[in-house]
C-alpha cells in the first residue's frame, strides 16, 4: 500500500479554487506528473497562495546573478541541514537537470565543500549554511567573503532569503510527513529516451 503524501486532508483537485487547480494542472502538463507539495499544502489555500508567490519571487526571478542551478543548490544544501527528504529529493532532482550532473545533488547535500562545484558556489553555500543553522553569527565578514566572489549585496539577500524560506518549507515538509513523488528520484540521473523510441516490450 502506498503511503499518504501527508499527515493531513489532501483535497481533491476538483474541489479546489480554480486558481490553485489551473496552477497545478499547469505544473502537471510540464513536470508530467503533480509535485506532492502542491496538493499537501492546498490543505490550507489562502496558505498554499502566500507560499507559491514568495516561491516564485525568490525562484523564478530574473534579476541577480544567481543562476536557477545556484538557487535550487542552496535549497538542496540547506535542506539537507534540516533533515527535509522531501526538499533535499525534489529540489536535488532540478538540481541535477539545471547543472547537468547527475552526481552533484548527492555530493552537496552530503558534504558541499567535497562537492564537484566552483569555488563560487562553494562560497555560497558557506554562507546559505550559516544563515541556515547560525544566522545570529552573520556579520561584515561574511558580505566580505562574497564580494570576493563577485555577489552583490542583492545577491546575498537573495542567498539568505531562498535559504530562509526554504526553512519554513523543510519544517512544514517535516511536520506534515510530505513524501516526494517517486518520479523525483531518476530525474537527471537517467536520460529520458527519445520521443519517437518504441515502447519497451516485457
Amino acid at each position: 500500500m502506498t503511503p499518504p503524501i501527508s499527515r493531513y486532508p489532501v483535497p481533491e483537485l476538483k474541489d479546489l479554487p480554480e486558481d490553485i487547480r489551473a496552477r497545478i494542472l499547469e505544473v502537471q502538463d510540464k513536470a508530467g506528473f503533480v509535485p506532492n507539495v502542491f496538493l499537501a499544502l492546498a490543505h490550507r489555500p489562502p496558505e498554499w497562495r502566500a507560499f507559491f508567490a514568495y516561491h516564485d519571487a525568490l525562484m523564478l526571478k530574473d534579476s541577480g546573478s544567481l543562476t536557477k542551478g545556484d538557487r535550487e543548490m542552496i535549497v538542496t544544501a540547506t535542506s539537507a541541514a534540516n533533515h527535509c527528504l522531501y526538499c533535499v529529493v525534489a529540489h536535488g532532482a532540478i538540481l541535477r537537470i539545471y547543472e547537468k550532473k547527475p552526481l552533484v545533488a548527492d555530493q552537496v547535500a552530503v558534504n558541499h565543500r567535497k562537492a564537484d562545484i566552483t569555488p563560487r558556489q562553494r562560497a555560497m553555500l558557506d554562507f546559505a549554511l550559516k544563515v541556515c543553522l547560525r544566522s545570529h553569527e552573520v556579520d561584515d565578514a561574511d558580505f566580505a567573503a562574497l564580494h570576493a566572489h563577485g555577489f552583490s549585496d542583492e545577491d546575498i539577500w537573495d542567498i539568505a532569503a531562498i535559504t530562509a524560506f526554504f526553512g519554513l518549507s523543510n519544517r512544514m515538509a517535516n511536520v506534515t510527513g510530505m513524501r516526494p513523488n517517486d518520479e523525483f528520484y531518476l530525474m537527471g540521473r537517467v536520460p529520458k529516451p527519445p520521443k519517437d523510441a518504441p515502447a519497451r516490450q516485457a
